[in-house]
């Protein structure tokens, strides 16, 4: 076999690949041998039909057929791996010459990994927001520990702001009553904007055994996205009381002893939640600072095939689970379609663009994956997923994913290198010092996003 690679741009190549008859030889037995198993003739036994009869039966041709698209995918991978190419996705192949015991000349033309010049990233400075924790942060903190141990108990009054109601309601869509809009004994707190738009309106001034009429668009079910009627009825008002903030509360409500510890504690966890908050701005403003550094063209099949991906994934998957169409979605976000459509491509560039310098900066820094890296990333993902970590490592295997999980990994460590780097200031023109457990995890998260073609195999068949 000879083959030879044109470069058509940056990011795309095509091989001439040159086949000499003889090593189609495995290929041409085992068509005969297929088609053996496939076809009966008259007087032959079946698998012991003679490959002249085949010719005669069935045509040479259909048998060059079978043997070509046999062999095709082992001498494309054969020149692909001489050629040394980083290809995505599949080829389009055109078979240019096939004489009969003779010669295969085929043509497969393949996105390629373009070749990237990673610069001297070691310039890079950034600015974070500054990591400041007021006493209105930690009261806010600790007054909304104060609304979970909140009591209620029954009043006869109308129903005011904040208040817990115990409301039965009944949906109607054009005058019908839905089989799934009648609900009962709906515990519900005024003004929390967890239940049907219009109801806190509808229910404050009402006591209990009184009724309300309102007009909502309902957010799920069966008429997800129509105009309902829907009747309230109050069965009942109760009010909220909040306990004293004092040593007792901070008994009942954690591990301490007093107000002043726990205010202490509230803290610190603010603090440490400003600081992986700190860490995430860093490495996004870094990893912006080196893709401005660094010239990357993409792929327009890749591009076209990540922006059909997460459209498909907003579409059938997040949408679709908060009873949502991206026509509803849009007139949310108060967007355009146009709008939608260029957000979604930066999006998918940026990703694509990330992953390809990540990527060689993991060859670069000459950068591994070990099994406990990869045990605590997995870990991480099956905790994010809602899946247990045996269920998300059996989902991982099963579908073949666990080089994307070594990739992300790996894209991590290397953009944790750059940042590591990088000169990283605060607004008070501090030098950030990141924690390394933190700075892991976050870049890690940066890197977990994985382009729709880099799933599939450079091995995978191509087809005539």
């Amino acid at each position: 076999m000879k083959s030879a690679v044109e470069t058509l741009n940056p990011t795309r190549v095509r091989l001439s690949i040159e086949v000499p008859f003889e090593e189609l030889k495995d290929s041409l037995d085992a068509a005969y041998k297929k088609i053996n198993q496939q076809v009966t003739v008259k007087g032959f036994r079946k698998g012991k039909i003679p490959a002249r009869v085949i010719d005669q039966r069935f045509g040479r041709g259909a048998v060059l057929e079978e043997a070509v698209n046999d062999a095709l995918p082992k001498f494309y991978t054969d020149a692909v791996n001489e050629a040394e190419l980083n290809v995505l996705g599949q080829p389009e192949v055109d078979i240019t010459e096939l004489k009969d015991g003779e010669t295969l000349n085929f043509t497969a033309e393949v996105d390629v990994r373009p070749t990237i010049e990673i610069p001297d990233y070691s310039g890079i400075e950034v600015e974070v927001d500054a990591i400041e924790v007021t006493e209105e942060d930690i009261d806010k903190s600790v007054e909304q520990l104060r609304e979970r141990f909140a009591s209620t108990s029954p009043v006869e009054r109308a129903a005011e702001d904040g208040d817990v109601v115990t409301l039965d309601l009944e949906a109607k869509v054009d005058g019908e009553v839905l089989e799934d809009g009648v609900a009962s004994g709906v515990s519900y707190t005024i003004g929390s904007g967890e239940l049907l738009d219009g109801v806190d309106a509808a229910v404050t001034g009402v006591e209990a055994g009184g009724e309300a009429t309102f007009t909502s668009e309902l957010k799920g079910g069966s008429a997800a996205g129509k105009e309902a009627e829907v009747t309230v009825k109050v069965t009942q008002v109760a009010a909220r009381e909040l306990p004293a903030l004092d040593d007792e509360f901070a008994q009942l409500a954690s591990e301490f002893d007093t107000l002043e510890e726990l205010r202490a504690d509230s803290r610190k966890r603010l603090e440490n939640m400003k600081q992986y908050d700190q860490a995430t701005q860093a490495q996004e403003r870094v990893l912006e600072k080196l893709l401005e550094l660094v010239e990357v063209p993409v792929p327009e099949k890749l591009l076209e095939d990540e922006i059909n991906t997460r459209k498909h994934n907003l579409e059938h998957h997040q949408l679709g689970q908060m009873g949502l169409d991206l026509e509803k979605y849009l007139e949310i976000q108060g967007k355009t379609a146009e709008e939608f459509d260029t957000e979604t491509k930066e999006a998918a560039v940026k990703g694509i663009k990330t992953q390809f310098v990540l990527d060689e900066l993991v060859n670069k820094e000459k950068l591994n994956v070990n099994q406990e890296e990869l045990t605590e990333h997995l870990m991480r993902r099956a905790a994010s997923s809602g899946m247990s970590p045996d269920q998300f490592a059996q989902a991982v295997v099963e579908g073949g994913q666990v080089p994307m999980l070594v990739g992300e990994v790996a894209r991590g460590k290397a953009l944790a290198v750059v940042v590591e780097a990088a000169t990283v200031k605060d607004t008070n023109g501090e030098i950030i010092d990141l924690d390394d457990e933190e700075e892991d995890e976050t870049m890690e998260a940066a890197s977990e996003e994985t382009p729709a073609a880099e799933t599939e195999s450079p091995e995978e068949k191509p087809e005539a």
